[in-house]
């Protein structure tokens, strides 16, 4: 941190010119050596995204032939018990109990 002293554009410039120096330093690839190593990038997510889109393909035909995705239907009576709740005879008994008697 003894760089800290002096004009920020000092260490700025500082900075910029450290960036050139070690940007000189770099081993750059030829022209060749580039357009070999981005064919083979290409061509490995070529490769991934089919082979990914088999494996997804594939496990939904799976899933597909389980029977994964079929539409379980519930029955009408389920639901209407679970809509509308019925008064029985006993809950009607019970509340008579419950209320007090005028007399």
């Amino acid at each position: 941190m003894a760089d800290n002293k002096g004009n920020i554009f000092k260490r700025l410039g500082k900075k910029v010119s450290d960036v050139f120096a070690e940007l000189k330093r770099v081993t750059w690839p030829t022209g060749e050596k580039l357009a070999k190593t981005a064919a083979v990038v290409l061509l490995v997510i070529v490769f991934f995204a089919v082979y990914l889109t088999l494996i997804g393909n594939g496990g939904r035909w799976i899933l597909d032939k389980v029977g994964f995705y079929d539409i379980v239907e519930t029955t009408a009576t389920t639901e209407a018990t679970e809509a509308e709740p019925v008064e029985t005879e006993a809950a009607a008994e019970t509340v008579e109990e419950t209320e007090p008697a005028e007399g």
